[in-house]
């Protein structure tokens, strides 16, 4: 009998799939919800174990982790008599793994008081490769006892785990990587269309930039989406499309400016209007080549 906490995970899409399975692959009890029958099919082959809601996952969890798209679908899962906070026994651990909004964090960590569940925001970085190796990076707000309690299960999700501060510094710290990552994808499009155009051998040219000040995670991630134009999604533009408005709303309401990033989400966002937005956050390549002139 496993002595680890009983898990109930609700969202079952790129990441939160094999995320849930690295959870049973370490040996703990894990039960999923989510609106698509065949990923419910894939935990269970995988050894986790279907429920048919919300409220069915999370009645006897010990630790309920939440990764959905958005705020809005945060808050449908969590509200309401048939969500987690109506469902979840008192003293239950709620991680929201989740994108969105700083003030939906606190928000929702207020609400989980009231109904004596404890809440961590713990965004992740890395994307669908990420997730797949357990080597996530995971930011962290809420209090550090339940940092503490809930570290195990991060190690065996990811690699990089910190405690940012209180509850919506996870997402604060997820808002501004997802800054980081625009720009660099975006300065990363803007060199291969120039190295193209320049009659550069590619690969040998995006080689040598990782090997020097240049090189990043990102350039090494996205390389071969570039030199392929494969854009099959691991992270799509509309997804980096919400988490720029996030960042650009935040820095806002804190008085930072962010003049690069504004641009860049403009990028993202007539990405998005030109119908890629199903396409991963790499196909920024192709918004920089109708630019320069070619017909993509």
């Amino acid at each position: 009998m496993s002595t680890l906490p009983k898990v109930a995970w609700i969202g079952l899409g790129i990441m939160g799939s094999p995320m849930s399975e690295n959870l049973v692959k370490a040996g703990y009890d894990v039960t999923g919800y989510t609106l698509e029958r065949d990923k419910l099919d894939r935990l269970a082959a995988a050894g986790g174990t279907a429920a048919l809601s919300v409220a069915e996952a999370v009645r006897d969890a010990d630790m309920i982790v939440t990764m959905v798209p958005a705020s809005p679908q945060v808050e449908a899962v969590a509200y309401g008599p048939d969500g987690i906070l109506d469902n979840a026994r008192r003293g239950a651990l709620l991680i929201d793994m989740s994108s969105i909004t700083p003030q939906t964090s606190v928000d929702l960590a207020a609400a989980a008081k009231d109904k004596g569940v404890r809440v961590l925001d713990a965004p992740v970085s890395g994307g669908e490769a990420g997730a797949v190796e357990a080597v996530l990076s995971i930011m962290v707000g809420g209090d550090q006892a339940d940092f503490d309690e809930a570290k195990p299960l991060f190690e065996a999700l990811g690699r990089t785990i910190v405690r940012c501060g209180p509850h919506g510094s996870g997402q604060t710290v997820k808002a501004a990587n997802q800054l980081i990552v625009a720009v660099n994808i975006q300065a990363c499009a803007e060199a291969v269309v120039f190295l193209e155009k320049s009659g550069v051998d590619l690969a040998a040219a995006l080689d040598v930039l990782g090997g020097g000040l240049a090189g990043s995670t990102v350039l090494a991630r996205k390389k071969d989406n570039f030199l392929d134009r494969d854009f099959q999604p691991g992270f799509r533009i509309d997804l980096h499309h919400k988490d720029m408005g996030i960042v650009t709303d935040a820095a806002r309401a804190v008085g930072a400016a962010l003049p690069v990033g504004a641009v860049v989400a403009q990028l993202v966002a007539s990405l998005r209007a030109q119908g890629d937005g199903g396409l991963d956050h790499s196909a920024l390549l192709r918004a920089v080549e109708r630019l320069s002139g070619a017909q993509v």
